[in-house]
C-alpha cells in the first residue's frame, strides 16, 4: 500500500461523512448499541457517524447538481502530522533497500521472482503455461483492461475442482496460476456464494476447502491477494432477536462463527459480502436499506476490516430504466451509503442474465450517476465475462473488474 494513496483515499471518505451540515457532527456519540445482537461483549460499543434518517441526506448532497459537491470536495487537512507522504526526488522507497513508484505494483505485487521453500520446489507456473493462457479469452482480456488502467482480479470457482479430488484441483489451480501470472493482475477471487448454494454441507469442509485452495493458491500464484464472496445473513438483522435466531438456523454454514476464522491466518485477504438481502426481512420490518446498514454496523463492531479488506456486492442497479430522480436515489443507497458505512468497496454488477437467455444491463440514467462519481472511482469495481461488455467504457466507471475464468 502506497502512503499518499491511503492518506488521499481515507481523508475523501472522511468528507463523505463529515463535512455536511447538521448530519455527522450532530451525530457524534449517539450509542446504536440497540443494533447489536443480545449477547454482544460490553466492550463492543456501536455509535452513529450518521443517523440513518441523515445518512440518506448525506449521500444525496454529494450527488446534487450532478454530482458537482463531490468532485469538488477536497481532502480534509494536509496530511498525517509527523509523516512524510511526498516522493518529490523520485521513486518512493519499499524500506528494504529498493524503490518503487507509487503508480506501480509494490513489492510482491508484480508476480515477481519469490524463492521456494524448500529450494528446489516448484511453487510457479512454468513459463510456457503463463504464455498459453495469455492466449485465451480470459488472457486477453486481462491484456485488454490492463491497458485500459483497470485493475485485475481473476475471479473463478474452485470449490467444485476441491471436491473433485486431488487431480481435478491441482489442475485448475495451474491454470489460475497462469493466468494470474499475467501482467496487472493483482489478485484472485477463488469462491462465489460460499456457504449459501448446495456446494457444501458442513462447516468444516467449507473451511478445509478455503485452507486448501489459499495454501495452493500462496504457492502457485506468488504476490497475489486472495478474495472470497459471501454472504452473513444475520448480520441484516441488527438488534433483532427472532430474525437473528433465525437467520442462524437457516444458514448455518454463514454464521460469525464459521466466517470469521476464515479471515484469520492468512488465508484470505478480501472478502465481498453480498447486499442483496432483502425483501427477505421484511416480515421483521427490516427494509433492504436498514439491512444493509446494519450489516456494516456488525462488521465494524466485530473488526473485520481489521482482519481483511471487506467490501460489498450489489446487483441491485442492473435492471429496467428509471428517471433521473429514480436512478440517484439508487445510487446513494447502493453505493455511497454503503461506503459512508464502512464498506472498503462497491462491486457493482453491470449485467446479468436471466433464466430466459435475456441480458439486463444498467440502465441510462443510473449510468449516467456512476459517470460523476470520478472521486469514488477507486472504490469501485465490477465483474466481467470476457466477450460481453466493452472494458473501455466499464473504465470511465470502474478502477478494478473481476474477470471471468
Amino acid at each position: 500500500m502506497r502512503l499518499r494513496r491511503i492518506a488521499a483515499i481515507g481523508a475523501l471518505a472522511g468528507v463523505i461523512s463529515i463535512w455536511l451540515p447538521g448530519s455527522a457532527a450532530q451525530a457524534a456519540g449517539e450509542s446504536c448499541n440497540d443494533q447489536l445482537p443480545a449477547g454482544t461483549p460490553s466492550y463492543v460499543v456501536c455509535r452513529w457517524l450518521a443517523k440513518p434518517d441523515e445518512a440518506l441526506q448525506v449521500a444525496m448532497h454529494w450527488l446534487a447538481d450532478d454530482a458537482s459537491n463531490l468532485q469538488q470536495a477536497e481532502p480534509y487537512g494536509s496530511g498525517w502530522p509527523g509523516i512524510d507522504i511526498t516522493c518529490t526526488d523520485g521513486p518512493c522507497p519499499t524500506g528494504e533497500g529498493e524503490a518503487y513508484d507509487e503508480d506501480q505494483a509494490g513489492p510482491a505485487e508484480d508476480g515477481g521472482d519469490v524463492v521456494c521453500d524448500p529450494p528446489g520446489t516448484t511453487c510457479t507456473v512454468e513459463p510456457d503455461e503463463v504464455e498459453a493462457a495469455a492466449q485465451t479469452p480470459t488472457g486477453q482480456a486481462v491484456e485488454t483492461a490492463t491497458e485500459t488502467g483497470l485493475r485485475v482480479w481473476i475471479n473463478t470457482e474452485l470449490a467444485d475442482d476441491w471436491k473433485a479430488g486431488e487431480q481435478a484441483f491441482t489442475a485448475a489451480i495451474k491454470n489460475i496460476g497462469a493466468l494470474a501470472a499475467q501482467p496487472g493482475v493483482a489478485g484472485i477471487r477463488f469462491t462465489n456464494q460460499l456457504g449459501y448454494n448446495a456446494t457444501f454441507t458442513t462447516a468444516e469442509d467449507l473451511t478445509k476447502f478455503v485452507t486448501a485452495a489459499s495454501a495452493a493458491l500462496r504457492e502457485t500464484a506468488p504476490g497475489k491477494k486472495l478474495g472470497l464472496h459471501t454472504v452473513v445473513p444475520v448480520f441484516a438483522c441488527g438488534g433483532n432477536t427472532a430474525c437473528a435466531k433465525t437467520m442462524a438456523t437457516q444458514y448455518p454454514l454463514l454464521t460469525p462463527a464459521v466466517i470469521e476464522p476464515l479471515l484469520t491466518g492468512g488465508k484470505i485477504d478480501q472478502l465481498t459480502l453480498d447486499s442483496g438481502m432483502a425483501p427477505g426481512y421484511t416480515k421483521w420490518k427490516i427494509t433492504a436499506q436498514e439491512a444493509r446498514r446494519n450489516q456494516w454496523i456488525q462488521v465494524k463492531a466485530r473488526a473485520w476490516d481489521a482482519l481483511a479488506q471487506v467490501g460489498a456486492e450489489d446487483a441491485g442497479l442492473v435492471g429496467p430504466s428509471l428517471t433521473t430522480a429514480q436512478a440517484k436515489t439508487a445510487t446513494a443507497q447502493r453505493i455511497v451509503l454503503p461506503l459512508e458505512d464502512g464498506a472498503a468497496t462497491v462491486n457493482v454488477w453491470s449485467r446479468y442474465v436471466d433464466a430466459k437467455g435475456t441480458v439486463h444491463g444498467i440502465p441510462a440514467a443510473t449510468w449516467a450517476q456512476l459517470e460523476k462519481l470520478e472521486p469514488l472511482q477507486r472504490r469501485l469495481t465490477t465483474l466481467y465475462t470476457p466477450g460481453t461488455d466493452d472494458l473501455t467504457k466499464l473504465a470511465k466507471v470502474f478502477s478494478q473488474v473481476y474477470i471471468t475464468a
